[in-house]
């Protein structure tokens, strides 16, 4: 099993940033693919971008051009770098390991957008 604990999270103006991180612990070498994910209230939970093992990035439309991911292996941590950061942004962003036994998920953290 993968543990996840996200930590960054917090209340910031419309056009600032925050890094978000996500450490895990456990079955690390089962990990293949990592991903953040975020829920608004009211929403359904969405994918905002994914990193695999060997770098490989993706993101949503709605993270493109502006947010970031990225891995240290050294550290068991993946980031997720948001840049201009819109009031539609604010929601609860969960970190997520995909490994062969199945998916974890971290407890999240929340990310507030005033305009």
């Amino acid at each position: 099993q993968v543990q996840l604990v996200e930590s960054g999270g917090g209340l910031v103006q419309a056009g600032g940033s925050l890094r978000l991180s996500c450490v895990a612990s456990g079955r690390i070498d089962s990990i293949e693919v990592m991903a953040w994910y975020r829920q608004a209230p009211g929403k359904q939970r969405e994918l905002v971008a994914i990193i695999t093992r060997g770098g490989n990035t993706h993101y949503e439309d709605s993270a493109k051009g502006r947010f970031t991911i990225s891995r240290d292996n050294a550290k068991n941590t993946v980031y997720l770098q948001m840049n201009s950061l819109k009031p539609e942004d604010t929601a609860v962003y969960f970190c997520n390991a995909g490994t062969p036994f199945g998916n974890s998920w971290g407890q999240g953290t929340q990310v507030t957008v005033s305009s």
